[in-house]
């Protein structure tokens, strides 16, 4: 018989109270008029006993809600972990159970609405990119040419400081591709994941001061192109991170083959995340990783610094 929260407390008290009336009617303990020391003492231990006895029956009834309370308050959908156990009995199990079904509609809500701002996302940098690369490209080519041309016919104070100006619009236009290429990984679409990482580690070397060394497995599982799209961000986004923010004179990526699938992780030797919160960047990552089903942890490396590691499951391999 399903009995509801209201009535077990209601049972608890009137057992504790019907225990206590029939001790003073049954019992041999009588209150004398005015009442004795003695009698007062009784009387006083009898209440605390009966008050620490309904305390404690009612916790024990109260105890799952407790737990219900503390993963209400501490439940983050981009961290997903186990779902309580529907314990207790009556409208507790029936909340909890509710609960946790309301944890799975949400975090499937959020994964389509993060798989529809990604995708919104991934398409913008393209059309960005191929804007950066085609309109402002150009034009700044057609600009060096110009200057050149330009240089050719200019008397010599000018042709003397033309030089210059020829090199900035250059490093301009290298600095359009490089961002073009961060915008859209071409080399991904084109040459694969393992090509990527290079290309982005040899960019890193050449534009930050930090040491950089890869390691990648020679034969890894293969990867549908959502899943390495994803292992690329979260490897730039580590990078990126470690170069900006960490202090870091080393940062290891590697990418291997382990039992539970392909698995990143991007580690320095910077001063660690310590008990900042985590950024925009990190929950990037933590929606990137949910998108396909992967497990992301974020936290201090084994010595010192931080370490992101990604694990996804191999083409074709459901959770």
């Amino acid at each position: 018989m399903r009995v509801s929260l209201f009535g077990r407390i209601f049972l608890l008290n009137a057992v504790a109270l019907v225990a206590a009336a029939a001790l003073l009617v049954l019992g041999p303990l009588t209150v004398s008029t005015p009442a004795l020391f003695t009698e007062i003492l009784i009387l006083t231990a009898g209440l605390a006993v009966l008050l620490v006895a309904n305390a404690a029956l009612i916790r024990l009834g109260l105890a799952p809600l407790e737990r219900l309370t503390r993963a209400m308050t501490t439940i983050d959908l981009l961290k997903p972990g186990p779902r309580l156990n529907a314990t207790g009995h009556g409208e507790i199990a029936d909340l909890i159970t509710t609960f946790n079904g309301m944890l799975d509609r949400l975090e499937t809500e959020r994964g389509f609405s993060s798989a529809r701002a990604l995708s919104a996302q991934e398409a913008e940098r393209r059309r960005v990119a191929q804007e950066l690369h085609d309109e402002v490209g150009q034009s700044l080519t057609a600009v060096l040419l110009e200057l050149k041309r330009v240089a050719d016919h200019a008397p010599a104070p000018v042709r003397d400081e033309l030089p210059q100006v020829q090199e900035t619009v250059r490093s301009t236009l290298d600095e359009v591709r490089r961002i073009a290429r961060r915008l859209r990984p071409g080399v991904l679409e084109e040459l694969g994941l393992v090509s990527a990482l290079k290309a982005l580690v040899s960019e890193i070397s050449e534009h930050a001061d930090v040491v950089v060394r890869r390691t990648f497995d020679r034969h890894l599982p293969d990867l549908d192109k959502e899943t390495e799209l994803v292992v690329y961000r979260v490897a730039q986004e580590g990078l990126t991170n470690t170069v900006r923010h960490s202090g870091a004179h080393q940062v290891e990526l590697l990418l291997r083959s382990t039992s539970a699938g392909v698995e990143l992780c991007v580690r320095d030797d910077g001063r660690g995340m310590g008990d900042s919160a985590e950024g925009s960047g990190i929950r990037g990552m933590r929606e990137r990783a949910l998108l396909v089903g992967a497990d992301l942890t974020v936290g201090p490396a084994p010595r010192r610094g931080t370490e992101v590691r990604l694990v996804v499951r191999p083409a074709g391999e459901s959770r």
